[in-house]
């Protein structure tokens, strides 16, 4: 008999915003199929959209329930932040304003600190003790920074940044490169912001147990055209298909929660923005992408992993990108 069926476990509240959207669509039933808490916990879905979008969202809860999953206890819709974050456990910050033409990144701040902030102060208020939050939309470490800045009563080691797609970017341009599977790439770490500055780190990454570098002869590749490719893969997306990436970004989310609440197989870490405390030299408070290992309950940034001064240079550049979009942002996060 199922844990649904007998009651034996409480239903676990999971909110996602801009669900109606296209990460949110990709998203939803992977969460609703048991694909982000495990197979025997139950959840219910707060689902937050604008208004004008709620429509729609009605529409995605019917084929939500069309679907008849047996882990879904329930769902709320709703276009209030306060009752999207009641009782929640788990918040996926997906819905942000993209950046359209014209706008500077300053401006493209400025509008989603108007979301974010309000969101953290909402999670702060009314989510349950035990809440974890991972922002997903864009630009997803400031944006995390703000609503983190917004809600001081939850430790800042609950606030996670997805980078968890350009990792998985950077895996699978190293397997089709030294022709092997994606499931041997191993130890692949993404530092700073996801963004066009961000460092996918090939020199500390495994294939099979063994350094990329010893691995794939052609080093060149490595530290220029594997760099830029990830770097700018998201915008090749849009190029190729017209829209931004959902099914690859919703696929991350879902290995971004699994990241923190499974423990990571040994010697291996994966790729999350967090807090920083000064590892490696970053300035504390930024949400920074590190290497990152869990236990399944508690997580750390991974230490000791040295780098050149090629490595060095890119992470200084990406931390100076995050350091500016903080200082634009000072005005959106309390003194």
């Amino acid at each position: 008999m199922s844990a649904f069926v007998d009651g034996s476990r409480k239903p676990v509240h999971v909110t996602v915003t801009g669900a109606a959207g296209q990460i949110g669509y990709a998203l939803l039933f992977r969460i609703a199929s048991g694909q982000l808490l495990g197979p025997d916990q139950p959840i219910v879905l707060r689902l937050l959209e604008i208004e004008p979008a709620m429509k729609a969202l009605e529409g995605v809860a019917m084929e939500l329930d069309d679907c008849a999953f047996p882990l879904l206890h329930d769902m709320v819709l709703t276009s209030k932040t306060d009752e999207a974050f009641e009782g929640t456990s788990w918040a996926l910050l997906v819905g942000s304003v993209p950046r359209k033409a014209g706008m500077e990144r300053g401006d493209l701040l400025a509008v989603n600190g108007g979301i974010f902030g309000p969101q953290g102060k909402a999670i702060s208020a009314h989510a349950s003790s035990d809440v974890r939050i991972l922002v997903v939309g864009n630009p997803c470490n400031t944006n995390c920074y703000i609503a983190r800045m917004n809600a001081p009563e939850i430790p800042p080691e609950r606030w996670f940044a997805m980078t968890r797609l350009d990792e998985n970017r950077a895996k699978i341009q190293l397997a089709k490169k030294a022709k092997v599977p994606v499931s041997v790439i191993s130890n692949m770490a993404i530092w700073g912001n996801h963004s066009a500055t961000q460092y996918p780190d090939a020199k500390n990454a495994r294939i099979a147990g063994m350094g990329v570098f010893d691995v794939i002869s052609d080093h060149g590749w490595l530290k220029k055209e594997f760099v830029k490719t990830v770097q700018t893969r998201g915008a090749k997306v849009i190029e190729a298909r017209g829209l931004s990436s959902a099914g690859s970004a919703a696929n991350a989310a879902i290995d971004s929660v699994r990241s923190i609440r499974e423990a990571t197989p040994w010697g291996d870490w994966h790729s999350l923005a967090v807090v920083s405390h000064g590892e490696y030299g970053v300035p504390e408070w930024l949400q920074f992408g590190f290497p990152v290992r869990s236990d399944g309950t508690n997580w750390e940034v991974v230490p000791g992993l040295e780098h050149d001064d090629n490595a060095k240079e890119k992470i200084r550049a990406t931390t100076e990108e995050l350091i500016q979009e903080r200082d634009l942002v000072k005005e959106l996060v309390p003194s």
